[in-house]
């Protein structure tokens, strides 16, 4: 699967079945080649004016299944990485 179809994939966390987002990009290790994480961006601020909160890190042992429209992750909210 190619990067630029996993843009348009929405991310749902399946232990409280609630929507990320979709993929804003992804993060890859320079040496290996291979993803190491999607990266998500948060909820806008203020009708999306202001920018976003925050981004959602997610690593990739935590995705379950890519499924044609969606993807599935295994993440408690703790454990995701916030980037402001």
């Amino acid at each position: 699967m190619r990067i630029y179809k996993k843009k348009k994939k929405e991310v749902i966390n399946i232990k409280d079945c609630r929507r990320l987002g979709f993929v804003g990009d992804v993060d890859f290790d320079m040496k290996t080649g291979c993803m190491v994480a999607l990266i998500v961006p948060g909820p806008g601020c203020i009708c999306g004016f202001l920018g976003r909160e925050k981004e959602y890190v997610i690593p990739f042992c935590d995705i379950c299944q890519v499924g044609s429209d969606i993807i599935l992750v295994d993440v408690k909210e703790k454990e995701v990485t916030e980037k402001i």
